[in-house]
């Protein structure tokens, strides 16, 4: 996170204490907010301390300018060290839980909707959500399973299905702190996990690694795609070049955030997030009037009961009034549910194009272009137009090596694709804009149309 965004969530959240490690790129922002007193107090752990003894001393001895100095720091006065902490004769009183009531995460989200929220998990709902995916994978064998962590545990997805799963049957941790493509790959040759949650672009990227066939990913029984809709074409290669499955899910950060997932063993539906966990619910509402439940088979936003569903925004009471159907939370997503009960998600409301009057959804966009030989990576988005209001733009990245045109793409997409869909244009980038845990994000290219159009002469 930026010193900005911090600086938002602490002050929203009403966070008194910080805990952190004693790595300049962590402590230096915990730092600012100490003596900008945005923040009250702070303990600091030593990093090389989590080392293996050997890598320890390498790590003071060779990257000692990656440490920060809390000691002499101008804050010092409101921080505590690690050791300090331990060596406290002091005596800490656990504080009583109702897991049903006391919060246990704030999770920030802010989706397409503009301010971050803190959306109000409780243990109840936390611990339930790792409960109701270990229901759905009796396959997995605690004590014997081992995941590759490369997403940040900052993320909702990953405290879940990565963290909390992981700690709950027992499975090794495979950590990386920094992402790297061949590093993950190495990883997953020398120590051979069998499980690895990850974003589409994740997956995406390892099918196109040009050395691919030089890696060992034979160990991995199941990889579980989330944050994003996975493409039908990524999920049919990775399949094709690893033997393993690899199941989208759906969730949300006010669902802690697991809804749905394909069956890890049985029948799987290409294109769809799959079924609902247990004890969960989830209804296809009006697009106009949410009260209103939609026919099978029908478009309708999906909204969302059960034991993950958080109780609502941290100060927030009408941002949560609004977000609630009864007992239900709206996602602001579009999805239609197959005869076999099976949910498929069209787009998001906030995503949803007007083209002429007519509704355009650009996964439906993004999901042609994929199926080009050439295209890596794609994004949708709706920019002005003079004539239908609002038209598709696609911004595509080619895979290494390739080469293609617009026309090319366009004459591609006339097959697959009415008229209102076709884009206005497509535009070829080097690389698309991530969020923080790697899945393609649109904010970016939104803002730039947006600029775009107001420097435009008016006609």
């Amino acid at each position: 996170y930026s010193l900005d965004e911090l600086t938002f969530q602490v002050k929203d959240s009403e966070t008194e204490l910080m805990v952190t490690l004693d790595l300049k790129v962590l402590f230096e922002k915990v730092e600012r907010l100490l003596t900008d007193k945005v923040l009250k107090g702070a303990v600091v752990c030593s990093f090389p301390a989590l080392l293996p003894a050997t890598k320890a001393v390498l790590f003071k001895l060779f990257k000692s300018k990656e440490l920060a100095r809390p000691k002499t720091s101008p804050a010092r006065d409101i921080i505590r060290l690690e050791a300090e902490v331990l060596t406290d004769p002091e005596t800490f009183t656990p504080v009583p839980i109702d897991p049903e009531i006391d919060i246990a995460v704030l999770q920030y989200t802010g989706g397409t909707t503009g301010t971050p929220k803190g959306a109000m998990l409780t243990h109840a709902n936390v611990y339930l959500n790792v409960e109701q995916i270990v229901t759905w994978a009796p396959r997995l064998v605690p004590g014997e399973e081992k995941v590759l962590a490369v997403l940040p545990f900052f993320h909702v997805f990953a405290m879940t299905v990565v963290l909390n799963l992981g700690v709950r049957i027992a499975a090794e941790q495979i950590l990386m702190p920094r992402f790297t493509l061949a590093d993950a790959l190495d990883l997953i040759t020398k120590h051979r996990p069998t499980l690895m949650p990850g974003v589409p672009t994740l997956f995406n990227a390892i099918l196109n690694h040009p050395n691919i066939k030089s890696y060992d990913l034979t160990s991995l029984k199941f990889c579980i795609s989330g944050g994003a809709a996975l493409p039908l074409e990524i999920k049919e290669r990775f399949e094709a070049v690893t033997a393993c499955a690899l199941v989208e899910g759906y969730g949300l950060s006010e669902a802690s955030p697991v809804v749905t997932c394909n069956p890890l063993d049985g029948p799987v539906k290409s294109g769809s997030i799959g079924l609902p966990l247990p004890a969960t619910i989830v209804s296809l509402r009006d697009l106009t009037d949410p009260t209103r439940e939609v026919p099978q088979g029908e478009r309708g936003e999906v909204c969302v009961a059960g034991p993950q569903v958080m109780k609502g925004y941290w100060n927030r009471p009408q941002e949560t009034l609004d977000q609630f159907v009864g007992e239900f939370v709206r996602t602001g997503d579009v999805g239609v549910m197959d005869e076999d009960g099976f949910f498929f998600i069209v787009d998001r409301i906030k995503d949803l194009i007007i083209c002429s009057g007519y509704n355009v959804y650009p996964r439906r966009v993004e999901e042609a272009l994929y199926e080009h030989a050439t295209v890596e990576e794609v994004i949708v988005i709706g920019i002005s137009d003079k004539y239908r209001g609002e038209a598709p733009k696609a911004f595509v990245k080619l895979k290494e090596g390739e080469e293609t045109s617009k026309a090319v793409l366009m004459k591609h997409l006339e097959a697959k694709l009415s008229k209102i869909e076709m884009p206005a244009d497509i535009e070829f980038r080097d690389k698309l804009p991530r969020t923080m845990i790697g899945k393609l994000s649109k904010k970016e290219l939104k803002a730039e149309e947006i600029e775009k159009s107001k420097k435009k002469p008016s006609s």
